[in-house]
């Protein structure tokens, strides 16, 4: 039996929320998911054009931006799914990707 901690095992099936709804904006930002990584991207700034193609695809806020500027990573938030590197036009130069030492 699985058992999810905080669950009121009291509840009857229509009390509970319906699964898959998101309640509110910016969940991501309260989760950390950097502890997921097994491969890592590293943010190479003088190669940057800052085309800005890897902010919108990041989907847990792990690229910040200030002034109109990319940032280096928030690794607190990154789970290293690679989708920042693939949109990147200078592949291999403004973000490469790497194994992650533990």
């Amino acid at each position: 039996m699985i058992y999810v901690k905080d669950a009121n095992l009291n509840e009857k099936w229509n009390e509970v929320g319906i699964g898959g709804n998101i309640y509110e904006a910016g969940t991501a930002l309260k989760v950390n998911t950097g502890d997921w990584r097994v491969y890592i991207p590293k943010f190479i700034e003088s190669e940057c054009t800052q085309c800005m193609l890897c902010f919108p695809v990041c989907a847990d806020s792990a690229i910040p931006v200030k002034d109109g500027k990319r940032l280096d990573f928030d690794f607190k938030h990154c789970k290293g799914c690679g989708v920042c590197y693939k949109v990147c036009p200078k592949i291999n130069k403004a973000i490469t990707w790497e194994e992650e030492d533990k």
